[in-house]
């Protein structure tokens, strides 16, 4: 096990920004303080060498101008709020609209365009790296002082173990996630995600609007094409025409068991490579995600990225919950802090 820290790039504004790079077990995992964001992860196989799973961008310039959130670290409420306000203890809360009439994952200065204060560590099973990030109240419309902190790190046994905690002086919503785009094949391999095999652990869904604003109904997934109850292909239903709006999958599964409780969420398994993936968390729901509006773009050194080409799975909170009183609440403050986790256990 071992942990290295370098320089990433400089950004505009003079400040440095820095890279670690995290070995444990057969992986080995970068992580930029410029959003907390992955910018790679490799991993073995056992027949196809080893290779980079996550898309991101081969240069520090395209982290600066991150606009499809490549492996960040999302808040202060990931996802979408509706119409780009809230209502907390009488008052309206208005934020930034960078979705049409809606907010998407922090706004127009996210977590994700912060730099983060970092610090590694190692414990007995596993290397780390502990990101601070202080946000005043108000910024972006939000109420409170926050205090986040996000370890990520990777242990002996080739799990990635994320541990996402926030404290704020009044109540506020929060909810962290990472945007990690994963291609088991390998990013640079020039292969879609539509063979991908995936379970979930989600016997159901939450119904959205033409804006991907939750209705607040909650709604099953057996006989839609958002079942994936028993491991199938990605592509099997991706082309369903219930889908045909979205180009993919956008939509965020409620998942199976006590929420608080560390459990399994997913199961992924790619044919041609022989990895995979189970993950487990504490948080509510997934945001399933198919790189829908991807199209020619430039990653890692010589890698172009096509419709399809990743998935992601994003362990959170529903979105647009400060609005919906029928969901788990995502409201923290005095007395109640933020805290979730989130596994990744990798095989080959």
């Amino acid at each position: 096990m071992k942990v290295s820290k370098k320089t990433f790039g400089i950004l505009p504004n003079g400040k440095k920004v820095h890279i670690y790079t995290l070995k444990a077990g057969g992986l080995s995992l970068s992580i930029s303080t410029l959003g907390a964001t992955w910018t790679s992860l490799l991993v073995p196989s056992r027949s196809k060498g080893t290779d980079d799973v996550l898309l991101g961008f081969g240069s520090f310039g395209g982290y600066v101008n991150n606009k499809s959130f490549y492996g960040v670290t999302v808040g202060r409420f990931a996802n979408r709020i509706g119409g780009a306000k809230f209502s907390l203890g009488g008052r309206d809360y208005y934020l930034f609209k960078n979705a049409g009439e809606n907010t998407l994952h922090g706004g127009r200065m996210p977590f994700s365009s912060r730099v983060w204060k970092a610090e590694a560590y190692e414990e007995l099973d596993g290397v780390f790296v502990r990101f601070e990030l202080k946000s005043p109240d108000g910024e972006e419309g939000y109420p409170g002082n926050l205090l986040a902190a996000v370890s990520y790190g990777l242990t002996k046994s080739n799990e990635i173990v994320a541990d996402y905690t926030a404290k704020v002086d009044a109540p506020c919503p929060v909810n962290l996630t990472n945007h990690a785009y994963y291609n088991l094949a390998g990013e640079g391999r020039g292969m879609n995600v539509l063979p991908t095999e995936l379970k979930l652990y989600c016997s159901s869904y939450l119904e959205v609007n033409e804006t991907l604003i939750p209705t607040g109904k909650i709604l099953p997934v057996k006989n839609t094409p958002l079942d994936f109850q028993v491991r199938k292909p990605i592509g099997r239903d991706i082309g369903h025409p219930a889908l045909t709006g979205i180009g993919g999958y956008d939509h965020c599964f409620v998942i199976d068991g006590e929420i608080g409780k560390l459990r399994p969420f997913a199961e992924v398994y790619d044919p041609f490579s022989g990895r995979s993936i189970r993950g487990f968390t504490t948080q509510p729901g997934l945001q399933l995600y198919t790189a829908n509006g991807m199209s020619s773009v430039q990653g890692k050194i010589g890698s172009v990225y096509e419709k399809h080409g990743a998935f992601c799975l994003e362990t959170q909170h529903y979105p647009d919950s400060p609005n919906q009183s029928g969901f788990p609440s995502a409201i923290f403050g005095p007395g109640q802090d933020y805290q979730e986790r989130a596994v990744f256990a990798f095989d080959w």
